[in-house]
């Protein structure tokens, strides 16, 4: 397989001249083996250049302007394509050349054949083809790298996790419960005391109204004491003045 290349030595494009030499030199680079044809200098290059390019891939004017590649007599494509396919590490792709092994291209590639295959690229038998004996496991295929076993040990945990929730939960409850049977508890120790405490009360008030009612009852006797004597005290004084007033008014019309 060749490559060819159709350029334009003579081109006046500064921009036409810069793509040519773009592609001549990532090919070197990538040491692929070409030709280089000369439309400016041959009318039969570019006419065969001109035939090929298929319709679609022409410009408006249907005049394909260099570079243009192709692989023996299969069209490539124009620089807009050549460009978008090495930024994106697919120029043997787009050469339609096998990728030599250890590319980036390469690589990409044994992995799209593990995503679409489920075999192992670099796995072949003897006669030089993929051993397709050797399946790549699903969760590979499918992008998961999970075995059932990890799931599995996964689905435990979430369960252990559940589980340790709903005993914390109950701890908690049982805890709260506890608390409240706690506190009521000594809510009823607190009534009896606070009723004890009333009933003191109770008879302090009693005794101290007794002991007032009492000492009222002793004042009142005393104060009764106390007129009697007044009482008594007035009548000897009555008793005696009316002695004397007898002396001093009767007593002289007996004599």
């Amino acid at each position: 397989m060749v490559i060819k290349v159709f350029l334009a030595s003579s081109s006046g494009s500064t921009a036409i001249k810069k793509k040519q030499q773009d592609v001549v030199g990532f090919l070197e680079a990538l040491k692929v083996d070409y030709a280089q044809l000369d439309i400016a200098c041959n009318e039969e290059n570019r006419m065969w250049m001109r035939q090929n390019v298929p319709e679609e891939k022409k410009p408006a004017n249907g005049i394909p302007l260099p570079p243009q590649i192709f692989n023996e007599e299969s069209y490539c494509g124009d620089y807009d394509t050549f460009f978008d396919a090495k930024e994106d590490n697919l120029v043997y792709s787009f050469l339609g050349l096998p990728p030599p092994p250890g590319s980036k291209e390469a690589v990409q590639a044994d992995k799209a054949d593990i995503v679409e295959n489920g075999t192992h690229a670099e796995e072949t038998n003897a006669e030089g083809n993929l051993d397709d004996s050797i399946e790549v496991p699903v969760e590979e295929r499918n992008g998961d790298a999970h075995s059932k076993e990890e799931l599995a040990q996964a689905a435990d945990e979430e369960d252990e996790g559940e589980g340790g929730e709903e005993e914390e939960g109950e701890v908690a409850e049982g805890e709260t419960a506890d608390d409240e049977a706690t506190e009521e508890e000594t809510a009823g120790d607190e009534a009896p005391a606070e009723e004890e405490e009333a009933v003191e009360e109770t008879d302090e008030v009693t005794e101290d109204t007794q002991a007032h009612a009492e000492e009222e009852e002793e004042q009142e006797e005393e104060e009764l004491r106390q007129l009697e004597e007044q009482d008594e005290q007035g009548s000897e004084v009555v008793f005696v003045v009316c002695g004397v007033l007898y002396c001093f008014v009767f007593w002289p019309y007996r004599l």
